[in-house]
């Protein structure tokens, strides 16, 4: 049977932009709670899975159409099957007792090659279902004052419905209306020497001047 001090429950309690990071990333608030709310927990190093539970939000034909190549054709009446990985981060605890609320952070980008990536952008609104899986070690004194560390385990897990918009707020944040487009190698090499041959002051003047028009807007 576990010792109290590290029989811990998880429970999201929200979500937010990281407003000062270097790169993009969403803050999750965690309450961890002890079984026991006398226990004392010196600290823990907690490993953190986070996933997308893509299976139970519906999707307009619009989001699935942008998600095939995310989500495949496992598609039944609207839904999609299966967990798309987000992020695998770490997260220190503060010592306490009882319970402690600490912040799990997970990174963001607008990278279209990453899945989790294409997932939040290809969606309209509404909530996104989020899993978060735990392990790692909790630090705690035994009765007689010696340091113990026992294990988490990865079935202790907690999940949230994150809205959509703190995604795209936290991208939109760091990068304000761009977008990433990853290209192989020899074609970034021969898009810059069009740019190049064409006196082009940027990428996007590029790519629009090769789009037809009815795609790339009036020129």
């Amino acid at each position: 049977m576990p010792d109290a001090a590290t029989d811990l429950a998880f429970r999201i309690e929200g979500a937010a932009t990281v407003p000062y990071a270097a790169s993009p990333a969403i803050a999750f608030a965690v309450r961890a709670t002890s079984a026991e709310p006398s226990a004392t927990v010196q600290s823990a190093l907690l490993r953190c899975q986070i996933h997308v539970e893509a299976s139970t939000r519906a999707y307009s034909d619009a989001e699935l159409d942008r998600l095939r190549d995310v989500l495949g054709e496992a598609r039944v009446r609207g839904r999609a099957s299966g967990r798309i990985l987000w992020a695998q981060t770490t997260a220190v605890v503060p010592g306490f007792a009882g319970e402690v609320v600490f912040d799990v952070h997970a990174p963001c980008t607008f990278d279209l090659a990453v899945a989790s990536s294409r997932y939040f952008h290809a969606l309209d609104g509404a909530d996104v279902p989020v899993a978060m899986l735990f392990s790692g070690t909790v630090f705690h004194a035994d009765p007689d004052g010696a340091l113990r560390a026992a294990p988490v385990p990865w079935s202790s897990e907690a999940r949230f419905s994150m809205p959509t918009r703190v995604w795209k707020e936290c991208v939109e944040h760091h990068y304000a209306g761009r977008a990433a487009l990853p290209l192989s190698r020899d074609v970034f090499d021969r898009l810059q020497r069009y740019k190049a041959r064409a006196g082009l002051a940027t990428w996007e003047q590029a790519i629009d001047r090769l789009l037809p028009p009815e795609e790339g807007g009036p020129r």
